[in-house]
């Protein structure tokens, strides 16, 4: 007689969102290893109208009040929860073993907060939590002993690399960079670019927000940060490489010359399951890597002088406190008022520059700390905004 097996009962957090749709792609490709308890979302009322009907959870959160109201209606006798009090309950279900934190920027951070306090396992596809509130998350993790596993593809080749390894045979980590859309272009001609050229990435499919921190490569400053916070190194041991077809995910060079790097196809499905079948590897029918059908690898250095957000994100990390918090804050403004068509692209690091120069530090003591230095960033930014920074 074969054993059952036990099912992962599992929240996610920004089901609505490309990350979110994912995971539940795994749902519906593992229904036998997958419960799916809670879902929430921020205001995508007609895509989870129709996951609530297809996977029944026991309850689901709308951070948008209205929004909410609507989904109750459409759905008399489901649970249904709003604002940020709503999406913690979510992310704090009792019934819950794994929450995915898939809801983009500060808006993730408290729900996450809340479900790591609870013992719950996390699987984060959120940088920003990290980024902001790393001096917090981590010692949660290590006094609960949870698992925090890191959805990003980056961090989740350096978290397989890493495994069995001891952290002073590490010499330093190597987060690859495909370059995003720009790579080529030069500074002038970023002066020129419009967002739907940003939104264009050459070999991710990914929501607007991490779209456009691809283009500026702050994506890869905020991974620095986070990679700091997940793997305990220093800034100085974490580089960042350019290798354009994005096959190689990470590396991990050992204090040996040894380097292990990890590779994959380019679909984030891969580091989700990874994440939620974590410790074990399940037998998966994704696509496989054809390595006979793979060019060239290529590799340089980035250029700092023509995407200057990773210089300013090495800069908020070596300078501490809430710095990383202001940070993120003001390049979540600068994106939105990008994608508003409101601010040029080249302007987003100068609103970043603004901010950071303009901020007075906090030590990160707790969460309201963390909340009053984003706030405070975010006010800083729109000004800066718009009083038209150049």
């Amino acid at each position: 007689m074969s054993r059952s097996i036990e099912k992962r009962k599992i929240a996610i957090l920004g089901s609505t969102g490309s990350i979110g749709k994912s995971a539940l792609g795994l749902v519906d490709l593992y229904p036998e290893r997958f419960k799916v308890v809670t879902l929430a979302a921020r205001r995508s009322l007609g895509l989870l109208h129709q996951q609530c009907l297809k996977y029944h959870p026991e309850m689901v959160a709308l951070s948008d009040p209205e929004a909410a109201r609507d989904l109750q209606q459409r759905l008399p006798d489901m649970r249904v929860l709003s604002g940020v009090e709503g999406v913690v309950e979510a992310a704090t279900h009792p019934h819950v073993d794994v929450v995915l934190a898939g809801i983009s920027g500060a808006a993730g951070l408290i729900p996450t907060y809340r479900a790591l306090l609870e013992k719950k396992d996390v699987a984060l596809a959120n940088k920003e939590i990290l980024v902001m509130a790393g001096e917090l998350i981590m010692p949660i993790v290590q006094s609960t002993q949870v698992n925090l596993l890191p959805v990003d593809s980056e961090h989740c080749a350096l978290h397989q690399c890493l495994r069995g390894s001891k952290k002073q045979e590490v010499h330093r980590l190597v987060l690859t960079a495909s370059g995003g859309p720009f790579l080529h272009k030069s500074r002038q001609q970023l002066k020129r670019v419009t967002v739907d050229e940003a939104l264009n990435h050459p070999t991710w499919r990914m929501g607007p927000k991490i779209s456009v921190d691809s283009a500026t490569l702050m994506n890869k400053g905020l991974e620095v940060i986070e990679a700091h916070h997940l793997f305990a190194m220093k800034p100085a041991q974490i580089s960042i490489v350019i290798h354009p077809q994005s096959i190689i995910h990470s590396m991990v060079e050992f204090i040996d010359g040894t380097v292990l790097a990890q590779m994959s196809i380019t679909d984030m499905r891969a580091a989700i399951l990874y994440a939620l079948a974590y410790p074990e590897r399940w037998n998966s029918n994704l696509p496989r890597l054809d390595l006979l059908s793979l060019a060239a690898l290529e590799f340089q250095a980035p250029d700092t002088d023509k995407f200057p957000c990773i210089r300013l994100a090495y800069q908020a990390l070596d300078s501490g406190d809430t710095y990383p918090t202001a940070l993120n804050a003001a390049n979540e403004v600068a994106v939105r008022c990008f994608l508003d068509r409101a601010l040029p692209f080249a302007s987003i690091a100068k609103v970043i520059e603004e901010v950071l120069n303009r901020h007075i530090p906090s030590p990160v003591k707790d969460l309201e700390t963390v909340l009053e230095a984003d706030r405070h960033a975010r006010h800083l930014a729109q000004e800066a905004v718009n009083s038209g920074v150049s």
